[in-house]
């Protein structure tokens, strides 16, 4: 059986399943979706289809449940940010960081974003570009280091 918030304002829906228990009872199993703006998908799919070096060697590692056999999204919306890579097992956030992250303007911007997911449950880390292309294994390792077993 699944239920759905039918407010459209709503922030978070719920979805509950019910299932047989071992023993006859009956189990429930809860999952949450986070808000996102629907106003930013065209951004998200643009963002998708013009990946960064960095983002597309990352990419290649993550995806199709290669780390652990966790499901990474790309460019998933939660609330009003697109962040570049998120494994909602582990409530881990995944942010690459270029040049523009290392100003005055972009430290003050991702320390808003950061505590914005962070308030909402989610472990975010920052990996530099740099990192990633030069010393990928490491960054992989340091990823594994975040998630659950």
């Amino acid at each position: 059986m699944t239920t759905f918030a039918s407010n459209p304002r709503c922030y978070v829906w719920v979805k509950i399943t019910l299932s047989k228990g071992g023993a006859g009872g009956i189990t429930r199993e809860e999952k949450t979706m986070l808000y996102y703006n629907n106003k930013l998908k065209p951004l998200a799919r643009q963002l998708r289809s013009s990946m960064t070096e960095a983002e597309k060697r990352l990419w290649s590692k993550i995806r199709r449940k290669q780390l652990r056999g966790r499901q990474f999204y790309r460019q998933r919306i939660i609330g009003n940010y697109i962040v570049d890579f998120y494994c909602p097992k582990d409530k881990l956030v995944i942010e690459l960081d270029g040049g523009q992250h290392f100003t005055e303007k972009g430290k003050k911007s991702d320390r808003q974003r950061d505590q914005y997911l962070r308030a909402r449950g989610l472990t975010v880390i920052r990996i530099s570009d740099r990192d990633v292309l030069c010393k990928l294994d490491s960054v992989l390792e340091y990823i594994l280091s975040f998630m659950h077993d």
